[in-house]
């Protein structure tokens, strides 16, 4: 049936269908519609669970643990501030492999103290052993609901899961939505079944401690779980697929790369204004592609090498900075690409910082800089602040021959060789902090 959703709406329509049991609710700008909808339903007899007011965010997360605990399926929601707040109790969800699912609303992290929509929150806390996710649009926020529940709570996963949407952009905005019936997404999920929890018949230990002697095993098999999930996606949505007809391209979206000599690299609903700047120069004759990253953790290096081997120039569009060095995405597709062993230039692209509006003109002059990329070209460029120049740069054919991996052959695969390391800090104005 369709309906006119918000993201956050559209999300709390997925929980409701997944018959989440306990709900443990705090509410903070631009989170708070999801635990609203949430309570009317669990009040109206719509959802049948135990919906938990609770004092902060770190008791959400804390209760969340302890439900799932006792073999329910859980959910709770947060943002920015509460996220962090919530750090402490992400890596016990984690070590515990509970299958909690958190709906994240992408929001700036103070100070300044700021509601509006960027990605610093959730990007922060990627090591902290949570599955991440981004959505694109409201219908992908409904749809993961469901299959994070089917992905965390598969034996050879069992580990928490976190669904990211940006923060007003998509929480906050309406669009028309396909809401299954009950009936399907119960063909899709069947009930949660789990030996992770506690049991008077067969007694298990949980909230351990593990020496220096064990410790690194718990920390391997938590990591290879990790990895393993990478199966169980493609898996899940390959029978959501079947039950639903919606299907989703797995860890990564690629556009339009196949024969990309530019390719811009992002995550979350900005992908959409790239998509459409994309098509433009597609039509004036410049071969351009997107990549949008989906999943985070686990990390797509393979997908994205594979995707980003015939490129001459890569750029990371996105909502976050790490302090000192260079944009969390930015440092991780740089880790493919090496890994791959492709010599790729890629350039960083700062933007849309508390909620800061990411204009098609400002995406056509990233896609102009690439298309132009030089060794003049700073390596990261923070959209409005430190862009002069930017789109402006020299023709390549202009650049000495010695300046550029870009003057490789858009050949898919690259021949193995060598690829410098990253220079640092992300800032500096000489040679070595440029490409």
């Amino acid at each position: 049936m369709k309906r006119f959703l918000s993201g956050d709406e559209a999300l709390a329509e997925g929980v409701r269908l997944a018959r989440s049991q306990v709900i443990s609710a705090y509410p903070i700008t631009p989170q708070t519609v999801v635990v609203e909808r949430l309570s009317e339903m669990v009040e109206s007899g719509q959802l049948e669970a135990e919906y938990i007011h609770v004092e902060s965010e770190h008791s959400a997360l804390s209760a969340a643990m302890g439900a799932s605990a006792t073999g329910a399926r859980t959910f709770t929601a947060t943002s920015s501030q509460g996220l962090l707040y919530m750090a402490e109790v992400l890596t016990y969800a984690a070590g515990g492999r509970f299958p909690i699912v958190m709906m994240n609303a992408n929001r700036a992290t103070a100070l300044p103290w700021n509601i509006y929509g960027d990605q610093r929150d959730s990007l922060a806390l990627l090591d902290h052993g949570w599955i991440q996710v981004y959505a694109q649009d409201n219908q992908e926020a409904l749809d993961l609901a469901l299959m994070a529940y089917a992905i965390a709570e598969d034996p050879r996963v069992s580990t928490p899961f976190m669904v990211n949407l940006d923060g007003f952009a998509l929480t906050h905005t309406y669009e028309n939505v396909d809401v299954p019936e009950p009936e399907q997404a119960d063909a899709f999920l069947p009930p949660y079944q789990t030996s992770n929890c506690f049991d008077f018949e067969h007694p298990v230990n949980m909230g351990y401690s593990a020496g220096p002697e064990f410790n690194r095993y718990f920390k391997y098999e938590a990591h290879r779980a990790m990895l393993g999930a990478v199966e169980v996606i493609a898996e899940v949505e390959q029978r959501f697929a079947d039950v639903f007809g919606r299907r989703y391209p797995g860890l990564i979206e690629a556009y339009r790369t196949e024969d990309a000599d530019v390719v811009l690299v992002t995550l979350g609903s900005i992908a959409g204004l790239a998509r459409a700047c994309v098509d433009e120069r597609r039509a004036a004759g410049q071969r351009v592609g997107l990549v949008r990253i989906r999943y985070m953790r686990p990390f797509p290096a393979r997908e994205l090498a594979c995707a980003l081997a015939g490129a001459k120039a890569v750029g990371v569009l996105e909502k976050d900075i790490s302090f000192g060095a260079e944009g969390t995405v930015f440092t991780n597709v740089n880790s493919a690409l090496q890994q791959a062993a492709l010599p790729v230039p890629t350039l960083n692209f700062i933007g849309g910082l508390g909620g800061d509006d990411i204009s098609l003109d400002q995406m056509e002059r990233v896609f102009a800089t690439l298309e132009n990329v030089s060794r003049e070209t700073s390596r990261v460029v923070f959209l409005g602040v430190n862009d002069a120049g930017l789109g402006e740069t020299a023709p390549r054919a202009a650049q000495p021959a010695a300046s550029s991996r870009s003057a490789q052959p858009a050949a898919s695969p690259r021949a193995a060789q060598p690829v410098p390391a990253n220079p640092a800090p992300a800032e500096a104005n000489d040679a070595e902090g440029r490409r």
